[in-house]
């Protein structure tokens, strides 16, 4: 969360990820999950859900596109994201195949809106590549159904939430 976020976001950010986490636990824990994928999937879920509405956050925006911040710094908070590959070390059915497919649409989408020309293009083809990436994700890649919210959840944190300044003419 943004240091400078007011009581209402940081009221909505928590709240977010504490009922993302709640409802991803209670999935594993329907499929039985051991308490290791069981506490990597809950902190996961806090992740991704709090950080797609922190991400969205006037004082997040504020932050993440500051002036001197640069796509190398965008597409390297998105690259840093390896949560696909931790889920798949530790809960079982999800696939290293899953886990690359899954990182290489992000962070590809990533550099596609990155390098949109012009800059105004940003948010429709964010969009756009969000909308393909979360339809082959949901469709083409084996995940286990009490992880079907991860991949849509980390592509809606990255590449619209993050990557798009409050401001779509910036």
């Amino acid at each position: 969360m943004a240091p400078e976020a007011e009581r209402g976001e940081r009221i909505v950010c928590y709240a977010g990820a504490l009922v993302g986490a709640v409802f991803a636990t209670a999935l594993a824990l329907r499929a039985q999950h051991t308490w290791l994928p069981l506490t990597v999937i809950a902190v996961v879920a806090f992740d991704l859900f709090g950080g797609t509405v922190v991400n969205a956050t006037r004082s997040a925006k504020r932050r993440f596109h500051r002036p001197g911040r640069s796509s190398r710094h965008h597409l390297g908070f998105v690259a840093v994201h390896v949560q696909p590959f931790v889920l798949a070390l530790l809960v079982p059915g999800f696939g290293v195949l899953s886990a690359s497919t899954v990182y290489a649409l992000t962070l590809g989408g990533a550099a596609v809106i990155l390098l949109a020309p012009p800059r105004d293009l940003r948010r429709p083809v964010a969009f756009a590549v969000s909308a393909l990436a979360i339809t082959v994700t949901s469709t083409s890649v084996a995940v286990p159904v009490e992880l079907a919210w991860f991949a849509p959840v980390l592509v809606i944190k990255l590449l619209p939430a993050h990557l798009l300044p409050e401001d779509a003419e910036r």
